[in-house]
């Protein structure tokens, strides 16, 4: 595993939930002047959009919060990416359940939600990233919101962990 702290963001296809979330994360770390700790990547389970930039609709919500939108999607590569991130970070609990499934450490596997203190001991079907993607704008305002509680929780979990 890389000496800085991995977390990589995963979602179905790459290009709503995952791609917002290291967007946020990424400038969490920067803002705190810790981001050369940090390796911040995300992924699909599928690779529909591989290749692809992130939704219009993503990267509208992004600009609005003034994040940066540079994205490339990807589908998991588990063999690399297991080894490499300290934190696998789902959306949902079909990408939990994926990451599971392909060999994650069950230790390293998380919902991003269940870093919002907010949310602190609900149950996993309560703490999902819902997708955007057949829905409206508005659907992709709510998820940034839901994504930045989840990141700052994370942000703090990680280095009170790794110090």
């Amino acid at each position: 595993m890389t000496a800085r702290i991995g977390v990589l963001f995963v979602c179905l296809g790459n290009i709503c939930r995952s791609p917002l979330a290291k967007f946020v994360f990424a400038d969490l770390v920067t803002r705190r002047r810790v981001a050369d700790r940090f390796a911040i990547d995300s992924c699909g389970t599928g690779a529909w959009h591989a290749g692809e930039g992130a939704d219009p609709r993503t990267e509208a919500v992004a600009r609005k919060y003034g994040l940066d939108v540079a994205h490339r999607a990807r589908q998991l590569r588990p063999h690399v990416d297991f080894d490499h991130f300290h934190y696998l970070i789902g959306m949902d609990l079909d990408n939990h359940r994926r990451l599971l499934e392909t060999g994650a450490p069950s230790d390293r596997v998380f919902l991003l939600r269940s870093f919002d203190p907010e949310l602190a001991g609900r149950p996993h079907h309560e703490i999902i990233v819902p997708d955007p993607y057949y829905g409206g704008e508005d659907g992709f305002e709510k998820m940034y919101h839901m994504v930045r509680a989840g990141c700052e929780g994370l942000l703090e979990h990680a280095l009170a962990r790794h110090g």
